[in-house]
C-alpha cells in the first residue's frame, strides 16, 4: 500500500510541478490556491465531476478527506480567478486569434433545489472546437434582457475588436430593436433567427410579415428593416428564409461581408448547444455543483473552461490534422472533445508526459494581463 501510496504522489507532483508554472504567470494566487486549482484541472479530467466532494479525494497523501474538502470550499469562497485573463489565454492556446471566428450567444439553466441556475454564454465556435468565452450568471429565470445581452459583447470587445468576429449566431430569443440597432452600432456581424410573425419593412415600402412573404414560397430573400427600427441605410438589414423539416419556418437576419452565407452560417449555432452538453453530462457533469453564489460559480465555470481547453490540446495532439470517422448513419464517431477527454484521462494513468505536454505546449509563458488586446 505504502508503494502505491508514493507512485500516487510521485504522478500528483509529476503533473503540479508544470501546472504550477503555467498558471502562476497569469492568475495571482498564493502557492496553496495555485496547488488546489492545479488539483482542480487533474481532478476534472479524472472523475468527470464537479462536486467537490469527488474533487477532495483527488489530493494525495494523508490528509483527511473532510480537510481537503474543506480546502475546496475555501477555494471558491476566496478566489475570484480573472475571467478576461481566461478568456484570452483560451484563445491564445486553442490558436484562435489569427483570424475572425464565429460567436454563439445562447442561454443554459438548471435547478438546484428551488433556486435556478440561470447563465447566457458567449462561446467560440468553429469545425472542432466550441468554447465558453465569457457568460454572464442572470439573478432571474426566463430571458436575458437587451441590457445584460448588450454588456456581455461589451465585455467580448474590451478584450477583441469588432473585426475578430466572422459572425455572431443567436436563436429566436435574442431579438429586439435595441439590441439590433447596438450590434449595428458596433459594427458586430450577426446572423439571427427570427419569429415567423415578426414584421418586415421592404424596400419598396411594403410590410408584412415572415408568414405571409412564404406563403406561396418555401424560401425567399429579402432587403429592409424590422418593425422599429429607423429606415436608414445604415440599418437594413439582409433577410433570408426557407421551410425546413417538419414545415417550420427558419429565418434569419444578417449583416455580414456575404448576405448569401447567412443560412449556412446559422447552421453553426447548434454547436453551441453540444458545448452546453460537453460541460453537462458527456464531460465535467456541471450540474452536479451544489454551488449558486455567482461569484463562487463564476470561478468554477473558469476552472471549467481551462479543463475543456485541456482536453481539446489532448485532441488536437491525439487525431492531428486527421478527421473523425463517421459511422454509417453519417455522424462522427466521437466529437473533437470526447475524443480529447478520453485521450486526458487515459494519459493521466498511462502516458502523464503526454498529458502535460498537451497543455504546455501553447500556454503562453507571459502573462496575460501584461499583453495588449488580441
Amino acid at each position: 500500500m505504502k508503494i502505491l501510496d508514493q507512485k500516487i504522489f510521485a504522478m500528483f507532483v509529476f503533473f503540479l510541478t508544470p501546472l504550477l508554472e503555467t498558471l502562476r504567470p497569469h492568475f495571482e494566487l498564493s502557492k496553496t490556491r495555485l496547488e488546489t486549482l492545479a488539483v482542480l484541472l487533474f481532478g476534472l479530467a479524472n472523475t468527470r465531476t464537479v462536486n467537490l466532494s469527488h474533487l477532495a479525494s483527488q489530493f494525495p497523501g494523508d490528509v483527511l478527506h473532510a480537510s481537503n474538502y474543506r480546502r475546496l470550499q475555501h477555494f471558491f469562497q476566496h478566489v475570484r480567478l480573472d475571467e478576461e485573463v481566461a478568456a484570452r489565454l483560451v484563445m491564445r492556446m486553442l490558436k484562435l486569434l489569427d483570424r475572425p471566428r464565429l460567436l454563439a450567444l445562447d442561454r443554459t439553466n438548471w435547478k438546484l433545489g428551488s433556486a435556478d441556475v440561470n447563465m447566457l454564454v458567449l462561446a467560440v465556435v468553429t469545425r472542432r472546437f466550441r468554447i465558453p468565452l465569457m457568460w454572464s450568471l442572470l439573478d432571474h429565470a426566463g430571458n436575458s434582457s437587451t441590457s445584460e445581452r448588450m454588456a456581455l459583447m461589451q465585455r467580448y470587445l474590451r478584450l477583441f475588436e469588432a473585426s475578430s468576429i466572422d459572425a455572431l449566431l443567436a436563436d429566436r430569443e435574442f431579438v429586439g430593436t435595441e439590441w439590433m440597432e447596438f450590434l449595428l452600432e458596433n459594427n458586430i456581424p450577426f446572423v439571427i433567427r427570427l419569429k415567423e410573425d415578426m414584421l418586415i419593412h421592404l424596400e419598396d415600402g411594403r410590410i408584412r410579415q415572415f408568414r405571409t412573404l412564404l406563403c406561396k414560397h418555401r424560401s425567399g430573400e429579402w432587403a429592409g428593416w424590422l418593425n422599429g427600427m429607423e429606415k436608414t441605410p445604415n440599418n437594413r438589414l439582409y433577410f433570408a428564409a426557407r421551410r425546413i423539416k417538419g414545415g417550420e419556418a427558419l429565418i434569419v437576419a444578417a449583416r455580414i461581408h456575404t448576405p448569401g452565407r447567412a443560412l449556412n452560417l446559422y447552421r453553426q449555432r447548434w454547436r453551441i448547444e453540444c458545448l452546453f452538453c460537453d460541460a453537462k453530462t458527456r464531460g465535467f457533469n456541471i450540474e452536479n455543483t451544489r454551488i449558486t453564489d455567482p461569484g463562487k460559480l463564476a470561478t468554477l465555470l473558469v476552472v471549467v473552461t481551462l479543463a475543456v481547453v485541456w482536453a481539446y490540446r489532448c485532441a488536437t495532439r491525439t487525431m492531428g490534422t486527421r478527421a473523425i470517422r463517421r459511422k454509417s448513419h453519417g455522424r462522427r464517431e466521437k466529437s473533437w472533445f470526447r475524443t480529447g477527454l478520453d485521450s486526458l484521462r487515459n494519459w493521466i494513468v498511462h502516458r502523464p508526459e503526454k498529458a502535460i505536454a498537451a497543455w504546455t505546449q501553447t500556454c503562453p509563458q507571459r502573462p496575460i494581463r501584461q499583453q495588449g488586446s488580441a
